[in-house]
């Protein structure tokens, strides 16, 4: 049976409630994500940021992940090489988590057997001599790669042939500048925070006034005009959009994004010229998320987009990290939750300091996005003509993912890696004139690349 008929709807009373059932059906194809689900299938197919080298040291502590609903543990053996595997001894199930990292293998402490990166069981102590067994024992383990401070897993059937990694610039980058946060939300509306460009000149610069901005401080366009319209178009690597609105010199302002497959993103806040970004929305489980942000500046002193005022006060107060815990969503979280409103300062809210009265830019889309519960409720939605870029990612997605499912039609970026390196955001001043597809062509010919890079192309 394909994966997507078991969702058929059945039949029912009304056409309000087939559209109901239709609705529901599309929503949990989109935000299910364990194995054999359509989602969790889809990503499966790709290779998936999993944790930092940093978090991983040679004979050191294993590391608890959760990546789509899958309880994995992840361990650096004393060569420097790295296992990602189900937390699970496959003799009695007892966590590899406890056990002991040493000697090129993570070994159980329950009766002692001992495997390597790959899964292979290498020692079996337990057992007499003329009974052992481990060359026909093997933990479910997953491919792993590690480059640019970046380990990657990939959790698809065919381990023996995984395809090639996806060719996404900021990734590519020997320097580039990683972060992470955890989401209590599901992987689909954190995502979509980053593909909304409408909602900058509120939840972020709602309180800022243009003139408060230097001429060329890439928000200025935003703060002048905060209702931008659009133009949104399908592209091979995902979509992407551009919200362009005048600006007071003349010229057309646009801030160009993307969704790229399975879960990535490229957000417009930085100058399109000089800075590649790329942040993964990987799904932990259903309802929890972990955030990847890499950026990299591809030409010397480039700095991140400008974060002050003009008078050099700065737009936003620095992220915080609560002190990791070792349960499986104890990695990179914040000290705000609903539990604390997120920290919410209502006199800062009153008096114009944080228009949402939350200091943190990230923080105050983690509020706004937890806020709307673990899963969305699509049902509950009224999306405005500013949200094509939202509708136009979802249908995307849920159309790949049952592709694959019904027809086994592999989904973009698996046969041709190559095709994210043609994504770049950020934002810049054009023609009024043009269109978007001709602006982000002029700007990309302009655009300095990783120099490595691009001589490889050429």
């Amino acid at each position: 049976m394909a994966l997507a008929s078991i969702h058929a709807a059945p039949i029912t009373k009304s056409k309000e409630e087939a559209e109901k059932l239709m609705q529901s059906t599309d929503s949990a194809d989109m935000t299910r994500v364990g194995p054999g689900t359509v989602m969790g299938t889809m990503m499966r197919q790709y290779w998936l940021p999993a944790c930092l080298s940093s978090e991983v040291t040679a004979d050191g502590d294993p590391l608890r992940l959760m990546i789509l609903c899958e309880k994995l543990i992840a361990f650096r053996d004393s060569s420097g090489r790295v296992g990602i595997m189900d937390h699970r001894c496959p003799h009695r199930c007892a966590s590899l988590f406890i056990g002991r990292n040493e000697e090129n293998g993570i070994r159980c402490v329950y009766h002692g057997w001992k495997f390597d990166v790959d899964g292979k069981c290498v020692d079996m102590p337990s057992v007499p001599a003329r009974m052992d067994f481990k060359d026909k024992v093997h933990a479910k383990a997953y491919k792993t790669h590690e480059a640019n401070g970046l380990i990657w897993v990939y959790m698809g059937e065919n381990q023996s042939a995984p395809p090639p990694l996806p060719e996404i610039e900021a990734t590519m980058h020997p320097d580039a500048e990683i972060w992470c946060l955890q989401r209590d939300c599901n992987w689909l509306q954190a995502l979509e925070g980053d593909i909304d460009t409408s909602h900058v000149g509120f939840l972020h610069v709602g309180s800022i006034e243009a003139d408060d901005l230097d001429e060329d401080h890439p928000m200025r366009p935003t703060v002048l005009n905060r209702a931008p319209d659009y133009e949104v178009a399908q592209a091979d690597w995902g979509v992407m959009y551009g919200g362009y609105r005048p600006n007071d010199d003349g010229q057309m302002s646009w801030r160009v994004a993307h969704y790229m497959f399975p879960f990535w993103t490229q957000t417009p806040n930085n100058r399109f010229a000089t800075r590649a970004i790329a942040r993964a929305w990987v799904p932990m489980d259903d309802e929890h998320s972990m955030l990847f942000d890499i950026t990299c500046g591809v030409d010397a002193g480039n700095p991140a987009y400008t974060s002050t005022l003009k008078d050099g006060t700065p737009l936003f107060a620095p992220l915080e990290y609560a002190p990791n815990t070792t349960d499986w969503f104890g990695r990179w979280r914040s000290p705000d939750s609903e539990k604390n409103d997120w920290a919410i300062d209502r006199e800062s809210q009153r008096n114009g300091t944080q228009f949402t009265g939350i200091p943190n830019i990230t923080m105050q889309d983690q509020a706004v996005t937890e806020s709307m519960g673990p899963i969305t409720d699509h049902s509950f939605e009224n999306l405005a003509p500013t949200d094509q870029m939202i509708a136009r990612v979802r249908r995307r997605v849920l159309l790949a993912a049952r592709a694959l499912a019904n027809k086994g039609t592999l989904p973009p970026g698996i046969e041709d890696p190559s095709i994210f390196y043609r994504a770049r955001a950020g934002s810049f001043l054009h023609d009024p004139s043009d269109t978007l597809a001709n602006a982000y062509e002029s700007a990309l010919a302009k655009a300095v690349r990783w120099p490595d890079k691009v001589e490889a192309a050429e």
